[in-house]
């Protein structure tokens, strides 16, 4: 993890469809996508939001978005979203994970840890591991998700 002293932290990106180029670009470079889902009434995803900021700051490396369900209902579909926050992993087009956590940030920076040190072909072969993944993969694609909204 890194500790910036100092340097001024970054937030997260609170997505509106401005920023959808700026949400793929990010995903065609390569570069790591950490997606919240959540929604504005939610009283834990108000708690919740500062940690996740906070891990914005501590892996530059990724793109920290935040996604209001209900303000970006298109882009969102008819994801599965069952409890807040749902957090989706995802590098170019492989959705690595999809799922609720607890609302603990440090467990969203585990869980990327290990995913920065996995190699592509690792990526690509647990994308089609089970049922499960093979569905991220499908429903899950913030790539595709902007195309379709395009």
């Amino acid at each position: 993890m890194l500790h910036w002293g100092k340097i001024p932290r970054m937030a997260s990106l609170f997505l509106v469809p401005d920023q959808f180029p700026q949400l793929a670009s990010a995903l065609s470079s390569g570069r790591w996508v950490v997606a919240c889902l959540c929604a504005g009434w939610c009283d834990v995803c108000k708690q919740y939001r500062a940690g996740f900021d906070a891990l914005a700051a501590d892996y530059p490396e990724a793109l920290f978005v935040w996604i209001d369900i209900e303000d970006q209902a298109d882009l969102v579909g008819d994801l599965d979203v069952e409890n807040f926050p749902t957090i989706l992993m995802q590098r170019d087009d492989v959705v690595a994970f999809y799922g609720t956590m607890m609302p603990e940030p440090r467990q969203v920076g585990r869980l990327l840890e290990a995913q920065l040190e996995r190699s592509d072909a690792d990526l690509r072969r647990e994308a089609s591991s089970s049922p499960e993944r093979k569905q991220w993969q499908r429903d899950c694609n913030l790539i595709a998700r902007l195309d379709e909204i395009s």
